[in-house]
């Protein structure tokens, strides 16, 4: 049987993308979870609205998968296939060349540099894209920014739980030209969304992608800002990615602000659920997705995370163009100095974002195996589902990582209510404890096995 919207909603795999909503001029609702996680809401919509809705969730076999839409340009789908880039052009690594622009970017700022140059060009009107909230009950939302200032002020990773419902509506009706940034399942959502849909085939000119390892429920941010002694019910606004000169560009600080009170500072790593390989608060959803670099887009933006970059207090940003009038914007602004660029290979691209394609590809053949063992329901893929594709140290690594994410979001709710960090906090450290001792026993029976002699 396929796997259609109805699946993804009860095996709480709904990413909450909205695009559903928008499908069924509002027939399916977005609700917020006890998670912290957007999710449709199914309940009485009539089986013609459900056709519709699948036809456009990103999780549903009823939609087309990341080789079936391809590149949104026909240029885009003539260039060279790689499984892990999906369409690539040019692949490069570059930055800002201003320190101080870099100073508020989360990595090189080529991301919010092209943004601001589709306007500037007049080729697109409004941008697309997540900023900081006007309302009391998110700090992040989907905005739509028509000025380079805008643009500059709202850029930065937010790792918040979002959905396009509403913005997305917008521009179906109002008639001007955007561009749409988002993580590879939002891209994929949209594109497909605009297959259905006339007005915003016509409106959405372009797509940026961002290089994702996983999305965060709204707990994430909570979580960091308690620790760095913001509750939740004062927590009025935070930066993720806090640049620090001293340190590499992966050591970065993690700041929170409270309503009416200053601005609290930690480093990332030092806080219990900050290293983004123990996939703490990660969605249901990621463990399904098997796109990294975001193959439906025009461009991709991600973190540069290779040996001669990551030292660079800076950022780099890792770069995979699918559209020529990408290249030019790019190669126009590398002649006039405003960025720095150069050429990688499609090997060195892949290994900036290694961890992430181990995770869902690797990783996500276990969890297809696994849940089908189990009786459940999940979607078609591009990998193969079989729980031998890693050794018995990565099984095990695989299936301890996918708890942790499940219970970290359960943990922090139960704290959340009880207005205890610590029953969070417990429970989540000893769990990270094992994933370390798993971590170490996978590197010594590495090494052993290396060291083995071979038999002649």
């Amino acid at each position: 049987m396929p796997h259609t919207i109805s699946d993804t909603v009860a095996r709480g795999m709904c990413i909450g993308c909205g695009t559903c909503s928008v499908a069924t001029d509002g027939a399916i609702p977005l609700v917020l979870t006890r998670r912290g996680l957007y999710s449709a809401a199914l309940d009485g919509v009539t089986e013609q609205d459900l056709e519709r809705a699948s036809r456009v969730c990103p999780f549903s076999d009823d939609a087309p998968d990341e080789d079936e839409l391809g590149a949104p340009t026909p240029e885009g789908n003539a260039l060279p296939l790689d499984p892990r880039l999906g369409h690539h052009g040019r692949v490069l690594a570059g930055r800002h060349r201003s320190d101080d622009y870099l100073l508020g970017s989360s990595s090189g700022g080529l991301t919010s540099w092209l943004l601001d140059q589709l306007l500037r060009r007049e080729l697109v009107d409004a941008v697309i894209h997540v900023g900081r909230a006007d309302a009391d009950d998110a700090l992040f939302q989907y905005t739509i920014t028509t000025t380079s200032s805008g643009v500059t002020a709202q850029r930065k990773s937010q790792y918040y739980p979002t959905t396009l419902r509403d913005v997305l509506d917008v521009a179906r009706r109002d008639g001007r030209r955007y561009a749409l940034v988002g993580v590879p399942c939002f891209i994929k959502a949209a594109r497909q969304l605009c297959r259905e849909d006339d007005r915003l085939r016509e409106s959405i000119l372009f797509f940026v992608g961002l290089v994702c390892g996983h999305m965060k429920s709204r707990f994430f941010a909570e979580s960091l800002a308690w620790q760095v002694g913001v509750p939740p019910e004062h927590l009025a606004a935070v930066d993720f990615r806090v640049k620090n000169p001293a340190r590499a560009s992966s050591d970065y600080d993690f700041a929170a602000t409270a309503r009416g009170d200053g601005v609290v500072q930690r480093r990332t790593r030092a806080l219990v659920g900050g290293n983004w390989g123990h996939g703490a608060f990660q969605p249901e959803a990621c463990n399904f997705c098997d796109d990294v670099f975001a193959e439906t887009a025009d461009v991709v933006f991600g973190d540069a995370w290779l040996p001669q970059y990551a030292a660079d207090w800076r950022g780099t940003n890792i770069v995979v163009t699918r559209n020529p009038v990408v290249d030019e914007i790019l190669s126009a602004g590398a002649a006039s100095g405003d960025i720095e660029l150069e050429p990688l290979t499609v090997d060195e691209a892949a290994r900036s974002q290694a961890g992430g394609l181990r995770h869902r590809r690797d990783g996500l053949a276990v969890r297809l195996a696994d849940d089908l063992a189990a009786g459940l329901s999940v979607p078609v893929k591009r990998v193969r589902p079989d729980a031998s594709a890693v050794d018995a140290n990565r099984l095990a690594l695989v299936r301890q990582r996918r708890r942790m994410s499940l219970m970290s979001l359960d943990w922090f709710a139960s704290a959340r209510a009880q207005h205890d960090l610590a029953v969070y906090v417990r429970p989540m450290s000893a769990a990270i404890a094992r994933y370390r001792r798993l971590e170490v026993g996978g590197l010594l029976t590495g090494l052993l096995t290396k060291l083995r002699p071979r038999r002649r």
